[in-house]
């Protein structure tokens, strides 16, 4: 397990000023192009569309170093690898948990993941969110709304310092497919320089989808 050593951290004057707030979270919403990795997934044949955007979200996540730290007992944790917790919609209107582990392997983390979101989809899956792994990104879709802004729902006598994503309705726009994206975060782990670098990064990778489900 490694820690961060606060004491030599430039952000140690924020970690310490926002971990005390009530609510320390800050959300971002945008919106990205992903025509061509809809246009990617179909060419290719491996995984879902929905598939795809997950791995690219969780990939960019793992390489950016403040989307791995968590906060535990006030020290900073930094994990060697988030995984993905994404909810299901069941055909009950229900919804289940998918844990989705992290493959750099496009191919191999298509295939789990459908295997994954298959077993929570079923009526028969117990509800089991978990609660203790802070090794994760937390995902949810709402695919019937192309909101412009989100916020999750939070348990303030808990210490959570996991990202949480959220992705809406694609619409198409001419040429242009758009995505609704949220980035919510912990202010005392992350500032919103880290996630314009990471909504950069994600709208590069939508530019050249296929070099990265290759």
């Amino acid at each position: 397990m490694t820690y961060l050593d606060t004491s030599r951290w430039p952000r140690r004057d924020a970690f310490e000023f926002f971990r005390g707030f009530d609510k320390p979270y800050f959300n971002v919403c945008v919106r990205l192009d992903v025509a061509a990795l809809k246009a990617a997934v179909a060419e290719r044949g491996v995984g879902s569309f929905t598939l795809a955007y997950h791995y690219l979200a969780l990939r960019l996540a793992n390489e950016q170093e403040p989307f791995r730290y968590r906060i535990e007992n006030g020290r900073v944790q930094i994990h060697d690898v988030v995984h993905g917790g994404a909810t299901v919609l069941r055909d009950d209107d229900s919804f289940g948990f998918a844990y989705l582990d992290y493959d750099r392997d496009y191919a191999r983390f298509a295939s789990q993941g459908a295997a994954a979101m298959a077993q929570a989809r079923s009526r028969h899956a117990a509800f089991e969110p978990r609660l203790d792994a802070t090794n994760v990104i937390h995902t949810t879709t709402l695919p019937l709304i192309a909101f412009t802004s989100f916020s999750h729902a939070r348990n303030w006598g808990r210490e959570d310092s996991v990202p949480k994503l959220a992705f809406g309705r694609a619409d198409r726009d001419g040429p242009h497919m758009w995505l609704p994206f949220s980035v919510e975060v912990h202010h005392a782990l992350i500032d919103g320089l880290h996630v314009g670098r990471y909504v950069q990064a994600f709208e590069a990778a939508l530019r050249e989808p296929q070099r990265w489900l290759a």
